[in-house]
């Protein structure tokens, strides 16, 4: 066994090697400028970032710890080593290192994401006293087999009935749009089935930075659905094509509990993959969704999406 010594992170010298490590775990690459972004976004969050190197200074893996941006007692990190040198300590003790900073830092409870096709990462944490919080999917349709045409008389019925199928960019993407977007997204992704009923931000303000001043953030691709005879905002889909992708992503899709049964989920949704095709030039979409999330599973089944790796996400107390 080698002799594992730990050091903190060099921005400069140690970030191609955390970017090619990213890589292993995610979907998609992550590039050294990105991650350098990510860094500089986040660094006020960071308690813990250090590398685990042997004897002749070969970076072996690193962690990666931030607190939640709403809640101070809870956080998030990462701890990745090289395929080739797992198994030799470096992992436990990069862990370890981490819920030593976290207990410093007043942490309760630490949150960590495993890829559902590597049991072995499972297991790791697992040994530590982790345990399932909850399992997303990925899902992928292939938009130039999708038929879209059964869904015009959908669309068509709901018009009738008064819905306004539209998006931000036709709104004007003004700030009172933004405030309307935010509640509706917000409220509906913490009553998504199977979720714990956490509000994805901690306010209008934070919504507006996280997501309206982002460089992903594309007005026409927010599709939103508004009562006329109310004004009430009754559904959405997001969707956007992140930069270097070949592929479109469906962020979120959500009706106000109070639409629920119309089948407004379906058909934003419909409205949202065409865009992708037929603007962006997707020729696919993505997105990830929790396994008990019975409702939109069944739209994208019955769309034809077919299924991608996922990830557990595990909790830990810290007494």
């Amino acid at each position: 066994m080698p002799t594992i010594h730990l050091r903190p992170i060099d921005v400069d010298r140690d970030f191609g090697q955390l970017a090619a490590l990213f890589s292993l775990v995610q979907d998609d690459p992550t590039s050294e400028a990105d991650l350098k972004k990510d860094y500089a976004d986040h660094r006020e969050r960071i308690f813990c970032l250090n590398a685990a190197v042997d004897d002749d200074g070969e970076l072996l893996g690193f962690n990666w710890a931030t607190h939640d941006r709403s809640d101070p007692t809870r956080a998030v990190f990462y701890v990745i080593v090289w395929p080739e040198r797992r198994g030799q300590g470096a992992g436990g003790r990069l862990y370890a290192d981490v819920e030593q900073a976290a207990r410093t830092a007043g942490i309760r409870k630490l949150e960590v994401s495993v890829r559902d096709t590597c049991p072995e990462s499972r297991a790791f944490v697992e040994r530590r006293g982790f345990s399932e919080h909850n399992h997303s999917i990925g899902m992928q349709l292939n938009l130039d087999a999708f038929d879209d045409q059964p869904y015009d008389a959908l669309i068509s019925s709901l018009k009738d009935e008064g819905f306004e199928f539209t998006s931000m960019a036709l709104l004007g993407n003004d700030e009172d749009s933004q405030r309307r977007l935010y509640r509706l997204n917000d409220t509906a992704a913490a009553e998504t089935m199977g979720s714990d009923g956490t509000h994805p931000w901690s306010s209008f303000e934070d919504f507006e930075r996280r997501v309206c001043e982002t460089d992903w953030y594309n007005p026409a691709g927010q599709m939103v659905v508004i009562d006329s005879a109310t004004g009430a905002w009754a559904a959405m889909s997001a969707i956007t094509r992140f930069a270097g992708r070949d592929y479109a992503y469906n962020l979120f899709t959500g009706v106000d509990a109070r639409y629920r049964g119309r089948k407004l989920g379906q058909a934003v949704k419909v409205v949202a993959l065409r865009y992708a095709r037929d603007v962006l030039g997707a020729h696919s979409v993505r997105t990830h969704h929790l396994t008990t999330n019975e409702p939109i599973l069944a739209i994208d089944n019955k769309f034809g999406y077919t299924l991608l790796p996922g990830e557990f996400v595990l909790m830990k107390e810290l007494p």
